[in-house]
């Protein structure tokens, strides 16, 4: 699964030693702020010092996120995590064209409907008549 957003909140650095190996873990929580309508937070976690290090990132980061989904039962509890196995950055410059881009075709986004305050049936009305579609 993917997920794209920017990065509110690096959490700190978890670490430990394994009671079953014995080896060393590491873990780097984050929190991404999704860019829809109704934007929301999603917590996930980085684990494994190898790819804490293979994807840095920090807060404002935009990025895009392949994660995994897991849940596990403990003493009775449902635990769910999200697990990120790759962070792609995306810069600045990559983001702005795409919004160049919308705005170049004519689409509108969810908010430029709401500051026009036309409903979708007068948008779909005005759109059939300026197309001669629809009788006047």
């Amino acid at each position: 699964m993917t997920i794209e957003g920017k990065i509110i909140q690096v959490l700190p650095l978890q670490g430990g030693v394994s009671k079953t190996s014995g080896k060393e873990w590491a873990l780097q929580a984050y929190v991404l702020e999704t860019k829809e309508q109704y934007p929301k937070k999603v917590h996930f976690e980085v684990f494994g010092d190898d790819r804490i290090k293979a994807n840095p990132c920090g807060v404002d980061d935009i990025v895009s996120v392949d994660f995994d989904i897991e849940s596990r039962e403990f003493n009775g509890r449902w635990y769910t995590s999200i697990r990120a196995w790759r962070i792609v950055k995306q810069d600045a410059t990559q983001a702005a064209p795409q919004e160049a881009e919308q705005v170049s075709n004519g689409q509108e986004s969810d908010t430029d409907l709401l500051a026009n305050e036309k409903s979708a049936d007068d948008l779909f009305t005005d759109d059939m008549v300026n197309n001669n579609q629809l009788p006047l």
